[in-house]
């Protein structure tokens, strides 16, 4: 029974450090973290692989539209790390194994 109760313990632990990882990237000795500038991102983690434009979205109250790209970077231990900025703003990170 104790034996169960760990290793649940124990997977919501590691779900738990795999949600927060999605919220900052380390580039270097150096954070970037969702709300981050474009700006303080290149500064901080330097030119990406790739740029993709992934097209545009509108605000919510549908006056202004805003550029949303995809910003990649890797691989780096075999990972490769996509960002995704709304108008300038990091607002999403995901990391996939390479092939």
């Amino acid at each position: 029974m104790m034996s169960r109760i760990l290793l649940a313990a124990l997977g919501l632990a590691l779900i738990a450090s795999q949600a927060a990882a999605s919220d900052t990237l380390r580039c270097g000795s150096q954070l970037v973290s969702l709300g981050d500038r474009a700006s303080e991102v290149l500064q901080k983690c330097g030119e990406p692989v790739s740029r993709d434009l992934l097209g545009y979205k509108r605000s919510a109250n549908r006056r202004e539209e805003f550029q949303v790209e995809e910003w990649t970077y890797g691989p780096s231990n075999g990972m490769y790390q996509y960002l995704r900025f709304e108008g300038s703003r990091l607002k999403q990170i995901n990391s996939k194994r390479g092939n």
